[in-house]
Formats: structure tokens, C-alpha cells, sequence
């Protein structure tokens, strides 16, 4: 990976839809969005389990990303020499590290294409490469952005195996999944805008303030609901990496926004998993005195507001529109796994919920019954009462709360057949956000 890094709530989509926020800081207008959508579909399921929660191995790998389904959408504030407008973070990349956190690189050298630019044009991918023109850029001392976009591809882009050829529709052009690959590298970056986010929050680039490493995070888990992993040069804050978990293809799948890595141990075996962190342990920034420095050079518009599109295609039903209530869901946790019929939490097949009313206020039921809180317990069953709950849209993802608020907690994580109950709030021994994942 580039040395610039020691190492996107969150895209949501299906192989049915790519929905973009109600909002973007990029100024894009709906006839763009739909020249950012996929030009093939993978005709994959989005709901199996997420890459990296599996209990058992998955044979069909062109619908499940491994080994590589850790995915971290990474970004750039670089400013000396500045890049991109001053008034927005860039693109790195798209990196599928392992769910150890080990990965590969360079995976494929038969598939390094060269003249992206070209590549994206002639797949009719002209609006994408626009938008890369802006806001995918090189230091100008490494090299053209050509060589960093064809970089990216060839280091990690082609490492998933969800982008193989073979996974391809037939008749697919060459180059294809490359086209795909850049395609949903944007509209994730779409879904993360950290200038907006830690401007929101109080901290804009400065040349004399500095920030505490715990301020930084927290602002973009307030604005987000998930913790990033932030990296700097000594004290100098200069790149952010968010992590997925993934649900079908990278040419059109769900991304599940989680949070920065930690290594969780229950009893004598290391359980890989992401569980929230004040400071998380992959960032290299210092704990205290962080520069956020000023980029010189012209902004963007931060002022238009964008429409959803969709496409359809082949294997599954889609997220609707952002904001909107899905009728039927399941929901997914932060961490791993979700939620089981009873209410338990479980990294087993995920049941799936009936949704009535809006976001503002709805009630659940599962194929066990009711579902409501009671004592500050969620559960579902035969003699549970119905409570009212809503949702909270959080980076693009739909995220669940009760009473307002969308911190669940639990008293262990599961594993295998050990399921935890769910608990309001963050006051049991690991916390997290549920997602409602349309179905």
C-alpha cells in the first residue's frame, strides 16, 4: 500500500439499486448520478452474510468477497503540495484487506490495465472519470493520477474475488470489472464526506489549532455513527480510512459501515472482529496536538441537493430510498453478525423483520411475534408488547434507535451458536449500531 497510510455510514446498495444521500458535498445532479452507476450487474444476493461473518466457508466467491472482505475506503488531506479542492478530503482507494487485517496486493498482473481514462470512456464512464479528475488525485512528486488510479487497480483492485473475470456477465467488455471497480470506489466517497462531517463538528482546517485524536473520532462517529481510524505524518493529520464489511458483489453490493479494528479475546481464542473504540488501535495519529492544516487552492459547491436513482438488475430487491422505511429488513450490527427472530444477537443467519409505519415512528415484528423493549431489553416473542421505534439516517446507512437513540449494547460478543440479548444504550460490555438493511 502507498506509504502515505499505515493501514465511505456508509454506501448501501443491492444489485437492484445504488442509492446516493439525500445530501452530497460534491454537487452532483441526478442525470450524473445515474452515468456513476454500474455499467453490468453481478446478479448476486444481498442477503447472505456479510464478508468476514460467516460461520461456515461460502464456495460461491464471485458473491462473497474473500479472503479480502475487510474493506477500507481510504482518503487523502493532503496539502503540501496541496491536491484536490480545498474544501474536500480526495480518494485513496479501496483496499480488501484480510479479516485478520493482513492482506495482498497484487493479485493478478495479467489484469494491469493501463489508459483508465480511456477504459472509463469508452464504457461510457465519462461522468465518473469527471469526478475522479477532481477529487482522485496523486501528489504531483509521485506521479500523474493516472499512475495512482492505475496503481490502485493494480495493487488491490484486483485482489477481490468478487471483480474476478469470470464473475463477469457474459459478453462483458475488457476491463469490465476494473470500470466497476472505479465506479463504486466514487459513489462510496460520495457517501463519506469528512470535510463536511468534522466541519459539522466544529473542526475546519486551521493553522494554528490543534485537536485531540479522541475529538477527531468522536466528531465523525456523532456525524456517522461508525469510528474511522485516522492517520497522520508525525502530528499532521493526513488521511482517514473507514471500514466495511460487504453483502453480495463490489460491482453492486451492500456495504455495512463498522467500526475501527480491535482484537477481541473470549476465553482462549482471538476473536477477529470490530467493536467501538475511542482511540482505535490502527490509527497512527498522536493522542493529543493534531494539525488539521489549511489546503490552499479553490472549493467545491457543498449546496446541491441530490435525487435517488436507481437500476435494475438481476438478484434481489433494493435499499429504497434514503430515509425511507423498508417493509421488510434484517438487521445487521456495527460489529458482526445481527439480530436472530428472538431479538438475540447472533453471527447466525439473520432473521428477517416486518417494518409498519415511517422512520419517525414504527413498530417490528418477527416470525416469533411482537417485538418492543421492555426493562431496556429488546426482544421479540408471543407475549412481547409492541414498541415504537425509529430510524436514524447516519452516512447513508438507516440505523435503529429506541427513544432517540441508536446505541445498543451487549454483554459479550457471539460466536457460533452463543447468541447475547440486546440491551438500550451503551452500558453493557460491547456497544453498537443496527442497521436496517432492506430485504
Amino acid at each position: 500500500m502507498l506509504p502515505a497510510l499505515a493501514i465511505l455510514a456508509a454506501f448501501a446498495g443491492s444489485s437492484a439499486a445504488w442509492v446516493l444521500p439525500a445530501f452530497s458535498p460534491f454537487g452532483l445532479t441526478s442525470l450524473t448520478e445515474r452515468a456513476l452507476m454500474p455499467n453490468i450487474a453481478s446478479g448476486c444476493s444481498t442477503t447472505g452474510p456479510a464478508s468476514c461473518t460467516n460461520t461456515s466457508a461460502v464456495a460461491n466467491l464471485c458473491c462473497f468477497e474473500s479472503p479480502g472482505g475487510l474493506l477500507l475506503q481510504t482518503q487523502f488531506w493532503d496539502t503540501d503540495p496541496p491536491t484536490g479542492p480545498s474544501n474536500s478530503w480526495t480518494i485513496h482507494g479501496l483496499w480488501p484487506d484480510k479479516c485478520d487485517t493482513t492482506f495482498s496486493e497484487n493479485c493478478d498482473s495479467s489484469r494491469d490495465y493501463t489508459g483508465v481514462s480511456s477504459l472509463l470512456t469508452a464504457q461510457g464512464a465519462s461522468s465518473t472519470l469527471s469526478f475522479m479528475e477532481t477529487f482522485w488525485k496523486n501528489d504531483p512528486d509521485d506521479g500523474t493520477d493516472e499512475e495512482l488510479w492505475e496503481h490502485e487497480w493494480a495493487t488491490h483492485g484486483t485482489c477481490y474475488s468478487t471483480l474476478k473475470v469470470a464473475c463477469l456477465p457474459a459478453g462483458s467488455p475488457k476491463a469490465a470489472e476494473a470500470v466497476a471497480f472505479f465506479q463504486t470506489v466514487v459513489k462510496l466517497f460520495q457517501t463519506l464526506p469528512t470535510f463536511t462531517w468534522l466541519s459539522n463538528q466544529g473542526i475546519t482546517p486551521s493553522s494554528s489549532a490543534t485537536h485531540t485524536l479522541a475529538s477527531l473520532t468522536a466528531a465523525i462517529k456523532a456525524e456517522s455513527g461508525f469510528t474511522p481510524a485516522f492517520d497522520c505524518d508525525g502530528s499532521t493529520l493526513n488521511g482517514i480510512s473507514y471500514y466495511f464489511h460487504l453483502i453480495g458483489s463490489v460491482i453492486d453490493g451492500t456495504f455495512i459501515p463498522i467500526s475501527a479494528y480491535s482484537l477481541h479475546v473470549q476465553g482462549s481464542r482471538v476473536q477477529v472482529g470490530f467493536f467501538r473504540t475511542d482511540s482505535p488501535e490502527s490509527s497512527t495519529c498522536p493522542t493529543s496536538g493534531i494539525k488539521y492544516p489549511l489546503k490552499t487552492g479553490s472549493p467545491v459547491s457543498t449546496t446541491s441537493t441530490v435525487s435517488t436513482s436507481t437500476s435494475s438488475a438481476p438478484g434481489g430487491g433494493g435499499t429504497g430510498t434514503p430515509g425511507t422505511l423498508p417493509a421488510k429488513a434484517t438487521i445487521v450490527s456495527s460489529s458482526t453478525g445481527g439480530l436472530l427472530s428472538l431479538g438475540t444477537w447472533s453471527t447466525q443467519t439473520l432473521a428477517t423483520y416486518t417494518l409498519s409505519g415511517t422512520t419517525s415512528s414504527f413498530t417490528m415484528t418477527s416470525s416469533k411475534g411482537n417485538c418492543g423493549v421492555s426493562g431496556g431489553q429488546f426482544a421479540c416473542g408471543s407475549g412481547v408488547s409492541l414498541t415504537s421505534f425509529s430510524a436514524v439516517s447516519s452516512g447513508g446507512a438507516l440505523l435503529l434507535a429506541s427513544g432517540g437513540s441508536t446505541a445498543w449494547s451487549s454483554d459479550g460478543v457471539p460466536s457460533g451458536e452463543t447468541v447475547f440479548p440486546v440491551f438500550t444504550g451503551s452500558s453493557h460490555a460491547d456497544d453498537y449500531n443496527l442497521s436496517i438493511i432492506s430485504t
